[in-house]
């Protein structure tokens, strides 16, 4: 009911903000167009992995720190922490990992999606990114022509590549015009009233726009044309990171009790990360500036040190959190049941794992199994034996000799609850 009420009154919030503001709209217009950018970097990635991803997730996820590493190599190429997340889900569904292994996956994740904000503060603030775009869009649309499902995915990524490089352009341009009639700048807080403020108006931000990435390439053009102050733009991305996490639970309202254990895997592990950085912020920014003093990243580079700021808060929250991995799992465990009052509930397919056609596939082998064992045991009731004290028996007609169990099994009711309507 309140999204109903409240879409209406976003949509008409919008319309007014780009009919009174041309330079909003050449923002907001930005965004639009880095987030169509990320959706056609998924899609293609889908097409082009060609099943090589959900293999590469579904072996190197045994430990946490190789799920860690998984997931943060991943997300850093494919620029999607979401799908990972679909593809992750969907494994724990079908039980091709374990809940730990997913849970590093996603600490894993959360340090991947970092890299879009290196790749906004490298090239998007420094370069005409914006002529580098149509070279990509137009070529992608070509190769999206090709009848070659991995042809299209390449298409569909440079596409993606394209307008997330058009998208970062419009926004940079939108700060650049807005700052000659209204300077952001003169809005800057200092202190902890002022990191709670942005702190809360980067975690909105998110919400609103729904991509941390898009936030981040948000708060670095805004850093970049000097429309916030360094500190400001610190405290906005540990609002980011945060806000991605109500993100990820609203997503999980409609997945299964595995997707709702991530999600809650995902925010707990946000708000511990965010407890630290608001914390412990001014020494983290003192840390970054000694540190980008190292690496080479100039002191005036505000862009580049939001970047590594963001990186290293989220691998300081990943090396505080994942220790516990183990209490996280057995506390999650016991959260979101799945009530099953009946034996027609099938144990591996849901519509969680048709997202993914290799894990639907293993998925319906592993059922079709559920469903041999129950025809076994009705067949072993009805005979009046155990499974266990013949299966794998060489002599079986002299198990059936020596029996003398009485099972009281009424075979239609068990046909009708655990074969009938599973098969």
């Amino acid at each position: 009911m309140l999204k109903k009420v409240l879409y209406p009154l976003v949509l008409l919030a919008l319309a007014y903000i780009l009919f009174s503001s041309n330079d909003a709209k050449i923002i907001i217009s930005g965004i639009a167009i880095f987030l169509i950018g990320m959706v056609f970097m998924e899609d293609g990635f889908k097409l082009f992995s060609g099943g090589i991803l959900e293999k590469v997730l579904e072996n190197s996820t045994n430990s946490v720190p190789k799920a860690i590493g998984t997931g943060f190599l991943a997300t850093s190429i494919i620029q999607s922490s979401s799908l990972i997340s679909i593809i992750i889900i969907s494994f724990l569904s079908a039980e091709l990992i374990s809940l730990a292994g997913a849970i590093g996956v996603v600490f894993g994740s959360n340090i991947g999606t970092t890299t879009t904000a290196w790749i906004v503060s490298t090239f998007g603030v420094k370069i005409k990114i914006s002529a580098y775009a149509m070279p990509m869009i137009i070529f992608g649309v070509v190769f999206r022509f090709s009848k070659n499902k991995s042809y299209q995915g390449i298409g569909n990524v440079f596409v993606g590549l394209g307008f997330v490089f058009l998208g970062i352009s419009y926004m940079k341009d939108g700060f650049e015009t807005l700052k000659d009639g209204l300077d952001l700048a003169q809005f800057a807080m200092e202190g902890y009233l002022g990191a709670l403020v942005y702190i809360l108006l980067g975690a909105v931000a998110t919400v609103v726009i729904q991509s941390s990435s898009a936030t981040m390439a948000l708060i670095i053009t805004a850093l970049a044309t000097n429309q916030i102050l360094y500190i400001n733009a610190l405290e906005l991305a540990i609002g980011a990171n945060i806000g991605t996490t109500v993100t990820a639970v609203i997503g999980a309202l409609a997945s299964n009790a595995n997707g709702k254990r991530l999600a809650v895997a995902h925010f707990i592990f946000n708000m511990i990360t965010g407890f630290i950085a608001i914390v412990f912020l001014y020494q983290l920014a003192d840390l970054v500036t000694f540190l980008a003093s190292k690496i080479g990243i100039g002191s005036e580079d505000y862009a580049m040190k939001l970047a590594l700021f963001h990186t290293i808060f989220n691998i300081i929250g990943v090396l505080v959190v994942s220790p516990f991995t183990k209490y996280l799992v057995k506390f999650l465990e016991g959260l979101f049941l799945e009530k099953n009052t009946s034996e027609l509930k099938a144990k591996y397919l849901d519509d969680v794992v048709i997202a993914v056609p290799d894990v639907a596939i293993t998925a319906v082998k592993k059922e079709t199994i559920h469903l041999y064992e129950n025809a076994v045991e009705v067949i072993s009731h009805a005979l009046f034996l155990h499974r266990h004290k013949f299966l794998g028996t060489s002599d079986i007609s002299e198990v059936v000799k020596s029996s003398k169990l009485n099972i009281q099994t009424d075979v239609n009711e068990f046909y009708s609850n655990k074969i009938k309507l599973l098969y």
